[in-house]
């Protein structure tokens, strides 16, 4: 038996995170990828497996202490690493063999490249985000990949993203389905490759295969016990308590037990749609819904609740041919947060219009030494530049409301959202510390920020944290429009389309090109007149565009 110090993994770069819940206790027999704990931040809770199996020898941490990436959190007891000293002791062995015996180690490297192997794919990075669901699969088993083909497609609650094939070759089985919920580190597929690799490579990805059959060996009795257990138990209320053993026959994780504990629900009455039967948290609200659903007359969702009466259900086939489209995870999130937003925020609109006329003179006369830069320059950055700068002026607009309705969170840095519309729905991809850069260094993220997002390759981290929204229309036309507030950020501005219109100078109507504005904002946190100073400082910057360098 060895020890080793099991520690914090990758947590999508939060630091101080909060242990809620420790799984385990010493002298705890543990297999690989069983939870240990459970950490919570202020949006997600994320549950710590073991990385090997063995015995929990000592717990260096307790609840509520706070733990970063790296922070030791158990040791551990396993026998991984005398095996491993076991098969090399007799390779030691041999080394002092005859040197005749020599040339025969010298040849196998020649063949190694020639030869195959198969290594798992592993879901890499997701900015942050805990569980995402798959919702394509790309590849079939048996074709050939080039690298970086995308092989899965993953969708969270803000976006999409392609997985694409680490290496060429041929992909021999796909391990996940449509619909199921994976993270960070899973294995997802697995790929035949030419080998090419080093001996040591090879034995180290040989040693976790060796032990991945325990682990579904141990999983499919607790994943068969879910079925069992509804069958068994009598019809409940959702507040009632079960019997302690059926609960924890139920296949959950920590943080699924905790939402249940905190709602009352009975876990044997929710069906998991998870792997091998898990029940997720998402399964446990979807019951609490439809719970409520029986229990009221009326529905509850984005066209209901709050005293409002629901929209009435209409048969559309009666009327003509109809075709049910299932909205994407995105579409359904979207549609939630406006009728959030628009259910709890007063909103209240200003319009105005800027005169762009000479910024638009500045900009075409710069477009080619912009191009050979590499960048595109449209009308976008001068707005994101000059939006950060009023921002800056007014720092009423840079604020939140804090949930406990008591304080007002006021923001020493600048980061404007950019609402974009791409074949998954409305996405608002978040340029970082905007008023720090200069117009062409803004054009480029911004314009790298938006392929992204239409190309279903945006993380999460790079869709949070914005202060100010532009949502703009101006390339599909309209006269003006009000935005809906992006909660928490209390101020959007929506722009429409520019035209030439007559302005009176003093003496005579003269052409200028007018750009059409609106400001909706949350009148909780912004009065009329922080609207117009931030409003007034925003125009004369687009209609003088030297003083953006002031």
């Amino acid at each position: 038996m060895s020890t080793m110090t099991v520690t914090v993994p990758d947590i999508g770069g939060a630091e101080d995170v909060e242990i809620i819940e420790i799984n385990v206790a010493v002298g705890d027999s543990v297999e690989q990828e069983q939870d240990l704990l459970v950490l919570e931040t202020d949006k997600a809770t994320m549950e710590i497996p073991c990385p090997e199996a063995g015995k929990i020898a000592k717990i260096l941490v307790n609840v509520g202490d706070k733990v970063s990436e790296g922070s030791e959190i158990f040791e551990l007891e396993t026998d991984a690493a005398p095996a491993a000293e076991e098969k090399s002791e007799p390779a030691a062995e041999e080394k002092p063999a005859p040197a005749e015996e020599k040339p025969a180690a010298e040849e196998k490297p020649a063949s190694e490249p020639a030869a195959e192997e198969v290594i798992e794919l592993t879901v890499p990075d997701l900015g942050g985000a805990d569980e995402v669901t798959v919702i394509e699969i790309a590849a079939n088993a048996g074709d050939e990949v080039a690298e970086d083909d995308s092989l899965i497609v993953l969708e969270s609650d803000k976006a999409s993203m392609d997985i694409p094939a680490p290496r060429a070759g041929t992909l021999q089985e796909i391990l996940v389905s449509v619909d199921d919920k994976v993270k960070e580190g899973d294995v997802y597929a697995k790929l035949l490759v030419s080998g090419g690799g080093s001996a040591s490579a090879k034995a180290d990805e040989k040693a976790p295969a060796e032990d991945k059959p325990a682990a579904p060996a141990a999983e499919k009795p607790a994943a068969e016990k879910p079925a069992a257990a509804p069958a068994e138990s009598k019809t409940q209320t959702l507040n009632e308590v079960t019997d302690e053993k059926d609960i924890h026959n139920v296949y959950a994780g920590p943080s699924s037990r905790r939402l249940a504990r905190q709602l009352g629900v009975n876990l044997t009455k929710v069906k998991g749609t998870g792997m091998r039967g898990r029940i997720t948290k998402d399964d446990i609200r979807e019951y609490v819904k439809a719970v409520v659903k029986q229990s009221e007359s009326g529905a509850v969702g984005v066209t209901g609740g709050a005293g409002i009466p629901a929209v009435p259900a209409v048969d559309f086939s009666q009327f003509g041919d109809i075709e049910l489209v299932k909205m994407s995870k995105i579409k359904k999130v979207t549609a939630a947060n406006m009728s959030r937003a628009w259910l709890n925020v007063p909103h209240v609109t200003q319009f105005d219009e800027a005169d762009i006329t000479d910024l638009d003179e500045f900009r075409k006369s710069m477009k080619a030494e912009a191009e050979k830069q590499g960048v595109k320059l449209t009308p976008l950055p001068f707005m994101i530049k000059a939006a950060a700068a009023s921002l800056v002026a007014e720092p009423s607009f840079n604020v939140s409301l804090h949930h406990d309705g008591e304080h007002i969170v006021q923001k020493n840095y600048v980061h404007i959202g950019i609402a974009c519309d791409t074949p998954n729905g409305l996405m608002v991809p978040v340029l970082r510390d905007a008023d720090k850069k200069g117009i062409y260094q803004i054009a480029k993220e911004t314009n790298e920020l938006i392929d992204k997002a239409r190309n279903g390759k945006l993380k999460p981290n790079e869709m949070q944290g914005g202060c100010f929204t532009i949502s703009s229309l101006g390339a599909i036309g309209g006269t003006g429009f009000t935005p809906i507030v992006n909660t928490p950020e209390v101020a959007i501005m929506g722009v429409s389309k520019a035209q030439i219109k007559p302005v009176w100078n003093g003496s005579e109507f003269v052409p200028r090109n007018m750009l059409p504005l609106t400001v909706s904002y949350d009148h909780r946190a912004i009065n009329g007149a922080d609207c117009g100073r931030f409003f007034t400082h925003f125009v004369a910057l687009m209609s003088d565009v030297r003083r953006l360098v002031l």
